[in-house]
C-alpha cells in the first residue's frame, strides 16, 4: 500500500471520529434533562447516514481502485 493510500485511510478514520464525536455531543445536549427519544433517534440516524456517505463510500471506492491497480500490475 502506498503512502498516499495510508494517508487517505487515516483521514477517513479521523473524519469518522469527528462525525461520531459531533453525534455524541449532540445527543448529550438533547438529552440534557429531557426524555426525547425520537429526537435522539433522528440525530443518530443522521449520523449513521452521514458516516456511510462521507466516509465509508469514498473509502470503499478508493480501496476498489487500489485493488484494481494491484491486479493490473500483476
Amino acid at each position: 500500500m502506498k503512502k498516499s493510500n495510508i494517508i487517505t485511510v487515516g483521514a477517513c478514520i479521523i473524519g469518522s471520529a469527528i462525525i461520531w464525536g459531533a453525534v455524541i455531543i449532540g445527543a448529550a445536549l438533547l438529552l440534557k434533562g429531557t426524555p426525547y427519544k425520537e429526537s435522539i433517534q433522528k440525530l443518530l440516524y443522521g449520523g449513521v447516514i452521514a458516516h456511510f456517505i462521507l466516509i465509508w463510500a469514498p473509502l470503499a471506492a478508493a480501496m476498489k481502485k487500489v485493488k484494481e491497480k494491484e491486479e493490473e500490475s500483476e
